[in-house]
């Protein structure tokens, strides 16, 4: 039976800890120059309705390595973009494709790819998740760290698609989280209430001084994300004093990391000091984008 990875919260712990695994041995081999061609003939579409850098050259690069191929397909230039149900479209894909990863607006439209997709759907990034880049982070506190339990990790911005994922990694890996958000843009109430249900130890302020105090793990995210950027100049307001800055830093763990998922508006959500400075491991996460998207792949298609 084919499985979809569409959200942290549907994979188990130990699925996602052997993804982990997978992902160490895969970089380790990539690293040593090894080939490891775990998908040899197999290819990728990728459905792109939002622009993208890292998640590109990430997934393209990576099913390189891993002896496919990737094919990227604009909504632009695609049937898509004239109105294409993309049910219809998910039904021919797998008809010539292996899998199909989507980087998309609408969580429910990922969902019903997938129903009507015969072949594996892998997540690139909707408006409410994104469980590549939180798989890509916590990998990155793995190293690190050593491990990712018995740490505290503090969210500091907006309650939007990268909060939301990791109140599910909480969720679903039991380690401790503070997310800080202003009032009026705390992450989506399903998945706090879920959260909630479910017994993850999840704080939720409006002061980031609270959540920051000593953490071990700080991450962040831009104010207005794409499809937001006419409420630029209305979020800088209301973020104004949300950022990870060097008093930040200071009150959390002596040896605390820092994250960004990446694209940063430097010296709005993080200055320019801390994402160049010590506590800064933003490149490393960048870089695992694809080494824990390979294992991904490698789970699904293989």
């Amino acid at each position: 039976m084919k499985k979809d990875f569409l959200c942290l919260t549907d994979w188990s712990l130990e699925e996602l800890e052997q993804i982990f695994a997978l992902t160490r041995e895969l970089k380790e081999k990539q690293k040593r120059g090894e080939e490891h061609h775990l998908l040899k003939g197999k290819t990728l579409a990728m459905i792109f309705e939002k622009s993208s850098t890292r998640t590109r050259v990430s997934f393209e690069v990576g099913m390189y390595q891993l002896g496919g191929h990737a094919l990227f397909l604009h909504s632009g230039t695609t049937q898509l973009g004239r109105g294409e149900p993309i049910k219809d479209t998910g039904r021919v894909m797998a008809r010539y494709c292996d899998g199909i990863m989507i980087r998309t607006f609408s969580q429910q439209g990922v969902e019903e790819l997938a129903r009507c997709s015969e072949v594996p759907v892998i997540n690139g990034l909707t408006d409410m998740y994104h469980p590549c880049q939180l798989m890509a982070d916590l990998f990155t506190v793995i190293e690190h760290k050593g491990n990712y339990r018995d740490l505290a990790y503090c969210w500091i911005g907006d309650g939007n698609n990268m909060a939301n994922s990791w109140i599910n990694a909480a969720t679903v890996f039991g380690f401790e989280l503070r997310v800080a958000t202003p009032k009026g843009y705390e992450a989506h109430p399903e998945v706090v209430e879920r959260a909630k249900k479910l017994g993850a130890r999840v704080l939720y302020t409006n002061d980031p001084a609270e959540a920051a105090r000593g953490a071990h793990v700080l991450n962040t995210d831009v104010w207005a994300s794409m499809g937001q950027e006419a409420e630029q100049k209305q979020r800088e307001q209301a973020f104004a004093g949300f950022q990870i800055n060097a008093d930040i830093v200071k009150l959390a763990d002596p040896g605390c990391i820092v994250l960004h998922c990446l694209p940063a508006h430097r010296d709005e959500e993080i200055t320019d000091e801390v994402i160049e400075g010590p506590h800064s491991v933003v490149f490393d996460e960048a870089e695992n984008r694809m080494h824990v998207q390979k294992a991904i792949m490698a789970t699904l298609l293989g």
